[in-house]
C-alpha cells in the first residue's frame, strides 16, 4: 500500500471518523506484508497528529481532493473498485448519486467537511484542556 493512501486511510480513521489511531495501527500491522513496526506506529501517530513531530491536528487529508491529485485518471479506483470501472474520470473520485445507484456503490458514510469541522474542534478542545 503505497505511503500516500496509508496517510489518507489513517487521517480519514482517526480524525473524520475520530477513532484511537492504535486500531488502525493494529490492523495494518496484521494485513499488510510489508508492515514495519516502526514506519507503521510512526506514521499512524503522524497521521493522527498524536506523536512527536506530528501533523498539525488541523491537517486534514481530504480523500476525495487526495484521489484528484494523485490519480487524476482514476486509474488506482478502476484497478480496485470493479463497481466504478465504466465511470469517466470527471465523476470517478466522489461519484454522484445516480451514479452510485446506477454502479450499486454505497452512499458516503460521512460528511467530509462536516467531520473535519467536528475533528479540528475535538483536537483544539484536547488542546486546551
Amino acid at each position: 500500500m503505497h505511503n500516500r493512501l496509508r496517510m489518507v486511510v489513517a487521517m480519514f480513521f482517526t480524525k473524520n471518523m475520530l477513532h484511537d489511531w492504535r486500531l488502525g495501527e493494529a490492523y495494518f500491522m496484521q494485513n499488510l506484508i510489508d508492515g514495519d513496526f516502526a514506519s507503521n506506529n510512526g506514521g499512524w501517530q503522524w497521521s493522527s497528529s498524536t506523536g512527536t513531530d506530528a501533523a498539525p491536528y488541523f491537517r486534514i487529508f481530504n480523500p476525495v481532493t487526495q484521489s484528484k491529485n494523485f490519480d487524476k485518471e482514476g486509474l488506482f479506483i478502476k484497478k480496485y473498485v470493479p463497481e466504478l470501472l465504466d465511470l469517466d474520470k470527471s465523476v470517478i473520485h466522489d461519484p454522484p448519486l445516480e451514479h452510485r445507484k446506477y454502479c450499486n456503490y454505497p452512499l458516503q458514510i460521512l460528511d467530509l467537511k462536516e467531520s473535519r469541522v467536528r475533528a479540528i474542534e475535538v483536537f483544539n478542545k484536547a488542546k486546551n484542556t
